[in-house]
């Protein structure tokens, strides 16, 4: 322990800790948890019911057995899985200990956190609490996430681990914020109505509908129940999603905040963004408008949500280059020179050869690709994992190559698509030592010092922007 750290006042779920020392008492999750999970059991007690609605079995002393019986047994299990669920904090550490019969411990190394996210589905935030997720490096999911604490608990524990993953003190509190962005609900809306899947989506769904009324045939809906969640997803569940999505500056990174019935808080620590991707999909040229993506270190892989990897769902180019500048400072995406493909790609892609192009400068490589769906791939060089150059058949016909930037899982996949195959081998080994360089020269990634080194450009010009 180093002679600057003090004890901390203890809290409710800091009770016997001191700053800096391991925590001698477990905590536990909050006493209400089992019954915030438990609405699952009753939802697919309802579901097995309306399922089987036809079959003649589903009668109402039936109905009220079953419940009657799976109901306490899952509850019960539920508070005993609670009981036996315990986590503390050991040096650089979060133990999580989990199971009745066969017992679990993971450890979660601090250091290695990429983000702390809180997390508040509708059901926890009618009991008030709140579900904390872990991303680590090299994870392509949540390392671990503790569900559920007091939504006020699980503020200053995610406080005390981002400090702790700063090499701070552990007992700074909540660090301030500056607003950058507010996304509108009217350009939320009118980005769904703009896009061609929304309408893709509808359409069916809306097909089926007229069918099964004119058919009399209602179960036929039920049958294609997987339809209408698609279009669900493509329609109100992403302006359930990106509702009153507001972007913020603190020291600790850039923090996220949206959700309608799911209030999501993400903290994307500067330095560790991987990849960014700009995407302008072709109705959106209209008002201009263009998405941001984002790959982090731990999100991204199958299980993650798109929702995790969205920096800015919707906002004029303007504020998406100015939001730029908060994670690649000093990085002009409009003043680097690109570089079209030759003229024989049109050969491998008739509709699209004429969108193909890459530029670099001593910061980051860009790509660009996409005729009438534009993407504007960004990758910093020190962040690049390999380079790779592929030749298909038809390529090699052509004396063409794709040069591949990889990065961690996610959205984003940089690659110079379609180059001539001599340039191709130059943009290799250009790419090679500008990344072993780029590596060299990189700053530190610890949170605090990023966000300090990340904090120039105009906080007011962004969110006059969003307007």
């Amino acid at each position: 322990m180093t002679g600057d750290e003090r004890p901390v006042e203890p809290s409710v779920e800091q009770q016997g800790e001191r700053s800096g020392a391991p925590t001698v008492e477990p905590r536990r999750l909050h006493p209400l948890t089992p019954p915030a999970r438990g609405w699952v059991v009753i939802a697919a007690c309802l579901g097995v019911v309306v399922h089987n609605v036809n079959s003649g079995w589903a009668t109402p002393s039936r109905l009220i057995i079953g419940l009657g019986v799976l109901v306490p047994l899952a509850f019960a299990y539920g508070y005993l899985s609670w009981w036996f669920t315990t986590f503390r904090i050991e040096g650089d550490d979060l133990r999580i200990d989990s199971g009745m019969v066969f017992r679990r411990t993971r450890h979660v190394r601090l250091s290695r956190l990429q983000a702390v996210d809180v997390v508040r589905p509708l059901v926890a935030r009618l009991f008030g609490l709140a579900e904390l997720q872990l991303q680590v490096a090299g994870g392509d999911k949540a390392e671990a996430s503790l569900s559920y604490l007091g939504e006020a608990d699980a503020q200053r524990l995610r406080a005390e681990l981002l400090a702790r993953a700063a090499g701070v003190r552990p007992d700074v509190g909540e660090a301030p914020e500056q607003p950058l962005v507010a996304v509108p609900l009217s350009a939320v809306v009118g980005s769904v109505l703009l896009s061609v899947g929304t309408w893709a989506a509808l359409a069916p769904s809306v097909a089926i509908l007229v069918l099964a009324f004119v058919l009399h045939e209602l179960a036929f809906v039920f049958g294609t129940l997987p339809l209408f969640l698609a279009a669900w997803q493509f329609t109100a569940g992403r302006v359930i999603r990106n509702f009153d999505f507001t972007v913020a500056r603190s020291p600790d990174g850039l923090r996220l905040r949206h959700g309608l019935l799911e209030q999501r808080h993400q903290t994307v620590p500067p330095g560790r963004v991987q990849a960014v991707r700009i995407v302008q999909p072709w109705l959106w040229r209209l008002p201009g408008w263009v998405r941001v993506e984002i790959n982090v270190a731990g999100y991204g892989g199958k299980d993650t949500d798109a929702k995790e990897t969205i920096l800015l769902p919707v906002a004029p180019r303007a504020v998406a280059h100015g939001l730029l500048g908060q994670i690649l400072p000093g990085v002009d995406i409009d003043a680097i020179e690109l570089i079209p493909a030759p003229r024989r790609a049109r050969w491998h892609d008739p509709v699209g050869w004429s969108a193909y192009a890459y530029g670099a400068d001593g910061e980051v490589f860009v790509a660009r690709s996409g005729r009438f769906h534009r993407i504007l791939d960004v990758i910093p060089h020190a962040k690049v994992q390999s380079v790779r150059r592929t030749q298909g058949p038809w390529e090699r016909r052509l004396g063409l190559a794709t040069v591949h930037l990889d990065s961690t899982p996610g959205p984003v996949h940089v690659r110079a698509a379609r180059r001539d195959a001599v340039e191709a081998d130059t943009i290799v080994a250009e790419q090679a030592e500008r990344s072993r360089t780029g590596r060299r020269g990189a700053g530190t990634e610890r949170w605090i010092q990023g966000a300090s080194d990340s904090s120039s450009g105009s906080a007011s010009s962004l969110g006059e922007g969003a307007g």
